[in-house]
């Protein structure tokens, strides 16, 4: 993918992740990250794709509040990770892991 469509796909990303209310429910928010995740996805960005899966799943037990902003920084930083490898988004992970457990 060049350089561009990188920036244009992160700058997407970046904007949604920052439109999103936690407020406007579980479900609403879940419907955001998974529609981010799609796109990460679909644009081979692996650390993106795997804190959506995390907070996907920290969603589903009840997480809410102050931490939901705390995740939606952490897939923000996976966005703009300038490696998009399994390496990447397996250290990505391990942070989720430290950080929120």
């Amino acid at each position: 993918m060049p350089n561009d469509d990188v920036a244009e796909i992160r700058g997407e990303l970046a904007r949604r992740i920052a439109a999103i209310a936690p407020r406007r429910g579980a479900a609403a928010l879940a419907r955001e990250i998974d529609a981010i995740r799609r796109i990460a996805h679909h644009n081979n960005m692996l650390p993106a794709v795997t804190v959506a899966h995390l907070l996907e799943s920290a969603l589903a037990r009840g997480e809410q509040g102050a931490l939901v902003h705390d995740w939606l920084a952490m897939l923000d930083e996976a966005v703009h990770s300038d490696r998009q490898d399994a390496a990447t988004s397996d250290a990505f992970a391990a942070a989720c892991q430290v950080r929120f457990a």
